[in-house]
């Protein structure tokens, strides 16, 4: 069969609806209890024929991702070559539009990218249980984004139930700054021991389900928050221009430094998006739910 000149793959940003986090296990580690979902907002991963294999990356904030061996990305289609027995070949490019840094787990959704494109262009028939195994070697939020839609995540993350839940609406806004995740969860282990088994919020898997924006704004939990807190203490000035604007609730998402604002509806967050949008570095208004597309193009 002729393989496809194109394959595009459509991944999203996620957000951590609920994070609890347990204390570091032995394997360096942490145990997770969290909600994640997928939103509106995504990278593409185009993959087309080439001899030998390379990565271009394309977007706003191009400059500060790496186009060879430390994206995660190339390590997605070496791993998926080395498992499959075959040459990494053909060229990935990568158009960011998932801010960099932000907690927002773009690396891990183009590696879920590379992965699905990869698969396709090189015609494997390597099926979801063995994609969801290597992302899990790839990161602990890769599994997620190779899915999507919205999950309770267990383990580290990469134990996934997904969860039947209407859409909600959100706002995402961030000053200037990055924050890496590892950076985040070394404070998180300098602050007070964490408990070893972390557990959602009583009552944050109905709200969810339910999709009541009202009954689950009570409910937002970030563990990691107080440690992003303490490495960027200007993400409080953003939290409160949130809930000055009306958001029904916020929170700092992952390991930072995006924070994520509950909105009533659609038009809710249009509203919040405008009024936040003039003080930070980006301000959007998203939904979530959203799963990974795929499509072959000539």
């Amino acid at each position: 069969m002729q393989p496809p000149a194109r394959i595009t793959v459509s991944v999203p940003a996620k957000l951590n609806l609920g994070l609890a986090v347990g204390a570091r296990r032995p394997d360096g580690f942490h145990p997770l209890d969290t909600v994640f979902t997928a939103l509106d907002l995504c990278d593409t991963v185009t993959a087309g024929p080439a001899e030998r294999f390379r990565l271009e990356v394309h977007g706003p904030e191009a400059g500060t991702v790496p186009a060879d061996s430390g994206n995660l990305a190339w390590q997605a289609a070496a791993l998926l070559a080395a498992h499959t027995g075959r040459a990494a070949t053909g060229t990935l490019v990568i158009d960011k539009r998932i801010p960099v840094a932000a907690g927002l787990a773009g690396g891990s959704a183009d590696a879920a990218g590379a992965l699905l494109a990869c698969r396709a262009l090189w015609q494997l028939d390597t099926g979801t249980d063995e994609l969801l195994a290597l992302a899990t070697r790839l990161g602990s939020d890769v599994s997620f984004a190779l899915t999507g839609g919205t999950a309770r995540g267990t383990g580290r993350g990469e134990l996934l139930q997904p969860l039947v839940a209407p859409a909600l609406h959100w706002v995402l806004a961030a000053a200037a700054g990055q924050l890496s995740t590892a950076a985040v969860y070394a404070e998180f282990d300098r602050q007070p021991p964490a408990a070893p088994d972390p557990v959602l919020a009583h009552g944050l898997l109905a709200a969810v389900r339910a999709g009541d924006p009202a009954a689950l704004a009570p409910l937002l939990r970030n563990d990691l928050q107080p440690a992003a807190l303490a490495l960027a203490p200007y993400l409080r000035d953003t939290l409160a221009a949130g809930q000055a604007a009306g958001a029904l609730a916020g929170l700092v998402s992952g390991s930072g430094p995006t924070c994520a604002f509950l909105a009533a509806d659609a038009g809710h967050a249009r509203q919040l998006a405008e009024q936040l949008a003039a003080d930070c570095r980006f301000a959007v208004a998203v939904t979530s739910g959203h799963t990974p597309t795929v499509e072959a193009g000539s």
